[in-house]
């Protein structure tokens, strides 16, 4: 008969102790570097923690922080207010229109219990950045969040531009958002922490035909902010370049372009606003609120220049005037090849 082959007696395993896994507080208490430095670190930060622990460098926190939010009387600048004071923040609203500001600050006060401090200014002058900084320190507060929203836009032909206006209209979009850039950065970098968004377009990513001063100084705010991220990101501190497309603004109207905002798909200021508060928390350098404009920037790379260029003639008409000061209702998207 057959014998029936014995079996080798099993190895019993060593038990060793597993290491447990790692829960989110573990993720949080180390670094981005310092996680991915660790010698044969079994337990490497996902993704998800990372941004995770991005938001921690990004902000302080928001509770009871201060941030400064100009041209926030109306339109994109009173949604980021009103955001970030549901967010626990204090606020330095910075504008020409004092009436809207104050009704605003009351609103916040009765929703949010947060304390809105209002400067009333024209953010269209030389100097206006040196001043509003002057305010600031007058407060004696650490402003851990800008959003440097305030712009004007100017549609028209070379013989009806005004010289006059397209120098207020740079003064405003770049002059005045250097400046306050420049002058809060420092104490930023110093804390290890805090964050500006700079209001682009996505005008920015090409020529604008009759408005091109204008699309000019957004890709001159979109390039610095760029810039400015790679420098200070290794700091704590993020700088944002926001680019929404057609939003609905007073923008369009105030620039001479009355009802062209009912002809064409627009994105809500809400909407705008809490897509740029979730891109800054994952520190993102520029952020495009729409993917179809992200499409568009895309397709402008691909053509020729001279084809995108022309194409932009076919949004705007000749003979406008100057959108003063609005309230970050920058948003334009004349932006050629766009049919939003």
């Amino acid at each position: 008969m057959f014998r029936k082959k014995s079996r080798p007696p099993r190895i019993q395993r060593e038990l060793v102790p597993r290491r447990r896994p790692w829960n989110s507080l573990d993720c949080l208490r180390l670094s981005d570097s310092l996680a991915d430095s660790i010698p044969g670190n079994r337990y490497p930060v996902c993704r998800k923690q990372r941004t995770q622990i991005g938001h921690l460098l990004v902000l302080d926190t928001y509770n009871d922080r201060w941030a400064l939010v100009t041209g926030a009387s109306s339109g994109l600048g009173r949604e980021f207010a009103a955001r970030l004071a549901g967010r626990g923040m204090h606020l330095i609203l910075a504008a020409r229109r004092t009436q809207l500001m104050n009704e605003l600050a009351q609103e916040l006060l009765t929703r949010h219990g947060t304390t809105s401090h209002i400067v009333t200014i024209d953010l269209a002058t030389p100097d206006a950045g040196r001043k509003l900084h002057e305010e600031i320190r007058r407060l004696n507060v650490d402003v851990e969040l800008v959003i440097n929203n305030a712009g004007a836009g100017l549609i028209g032909d070379i013989e009806t531009t005004d010289p006059d206006d397209v120098c207020r209209m740079l003064t405003l979009n770049i002059l005045t958002l250097s400046d306050l850039t420049y002058r809060l950065l420092p104490d930023m970098l110093q804390r290890g922490h805090g964050a500006i968004v700079n209001m682009s377009s996505v005008a920015a990513f090409q020529p604008v035909a009759f408005m091109g001063a204008y699309a000019a100084s957004k890709s001159f705010i979109l390039h610095f902010s760029e810039a400015l991220w790679a420098e200070v990101r290794s700091r704590g501190v993020t700088v944002m370049g926001l680019c929404p497309g057609v939003t609905e603004t007073e923008f369009f109207t105030r620039a001479g372009a009355p009802g062209w905002l009912q002809k064409h798909t627009s994105q809500t200021p809400s909407r705008v606003v809490r897509k740029a508060l979730k891109g800054l928390e994952k520190r993102r350098q520029y952020l495009i609120t729409a993917w179809t404009d992200y499409l568009i920037t895309i397709f402008v790379r691909l053509t020729t220049r001279r084809a995108a260029v022309n194409e932009s003639k076919r949004y705007f008409r000749p003979g406008r005037r100057l959108a003063d000061e609005i309230d970050q209702d920058d948003v334009s998207r004349p932006e050629s090849l766009t049919q939003q």
